[in-house]
């Protein structure tokens, strides 16, 4: 098997590069011929993983989270490439949707050793990608005001940022088509989910499969500062769904418009709305227990 590992240098607290060293090794126990990528930055990782598949490969192994898996899914999608993932990021929503060891290397490294696969959909978001999800409004606006923020690095520069923009967030005005036909609403926050959950466990959209050919709309219509931090919580075991101002829907076909809002998928900048986000049933063949 010619395996490329692909390792984020920066994901697990810049963890990955050892996490990665380990990986190659039972590899190449399990009878893998493996050759690592540890990308100077995005564009060198893509360049390089490039090169790799031109001169052919079997699987990619992304040793990082959500983000490193993003940045592979448009190079391999509908190609007979296998993904293969070392959970090893802050979120690590793909692996968890696919029920794949979290912190054992070792367990990781057997799923893909046993050689089981499956299909999944993706979501065609634009011109990009997602595996998780695709959300718009609160949470967007959060990542904008982190992102613009220098200091502090790591999860506490998130959770000042939902602090900062909950103090003056107000209920924005979305147009909503679902295959075909428009929802306009106010709302908090509207996601777009292939998978369940982002942001490293918050299960959004509760109920979501990755294999249905269909995608779930959660959309939290407008509530107090005080209810929403209420919620919140709830998001983590998905039971925020029971709640009167949750509403959801399944569509083939979703496009998101909202003035000055941007998206987000597996956690990375896809740009501003409008947005048109379409199932892609089976476009991807994973490693899976």
């Amino acid at each position: 098997m010619r395996t490329t590992l692909l390792v984020n240098p920066a994901s697990g607290h810049r963890k990955a590069v050892g996490i990665g060293a380990e990986a190659a090794e039972l590899l190449i126990e399990a009878g893998h011929q493996v050759q690592t990528i540890i990308g100077c930055d995005a564009q060198d990782a893509e360049t390089r993983l490039v090169a790799a598949i031109d001169h052919g490969l079997d699987n990619i192994i992304v040793v990082g989270g959500d983000g490193g898996t993003h940045g592979v899914l448009g190079q391999i999608a509908h190609t007979q490439i296998t993904l293969g993932l070392i959970p090893a990021g802050t979120g690590n929503d793909t692996a968890r949707a696919l029920n794949l060891p979290m912190k054992d290397i070792k367990a990781a490294v057997d799923v893909i050793a046993r050689g089981k696969t499956t299909q999944i959909d993706l979501a065609r978001a634009g011109d990009s990608y997602v595996s998780t999800v695709v959300a718009s409004g609160f949470d967007s606006k959060v990542s904008e005001r982190a992102n613009a923020m220098k200091w502090p690095r790591g999860n506490i520069r998130y959770n000042i940022a939902m602090v900062a923009e909950l103090r003056v967030f107000k209920p924005l005005g979305f147009v909503i088509e679902l295959d075909g036909e428009t929802l306009e609403t106010d709302a908090m926050l509207v996601a777009v989910g292939n998978g369940p959950s982002f942001g490293g466990g918050m299960r959004i959209c509760e109920g979501a499969e990755m294999d249905d050919g269909l995608l779930d709309i959660v959309i939290i219509k407008p509530i107090s500062k005080i209810e929403l931090i209420k919620v919140f919580p709830k998001v983590y075991k998905g039971t925020h769904v029971d709640h009167p101002a949750v509403v959801q829907h399944r569509a083939r076909r979703v496009k998101l418009s909202s003035p000055g809002i941007v998206a987000y998928g597996d956690g990375e900048r896809l740009g501003p709305l409008p947005l048109a986000i379409e199932a892609d049933p089976g476009a991807l063949r994973v490693f899976v227990p």
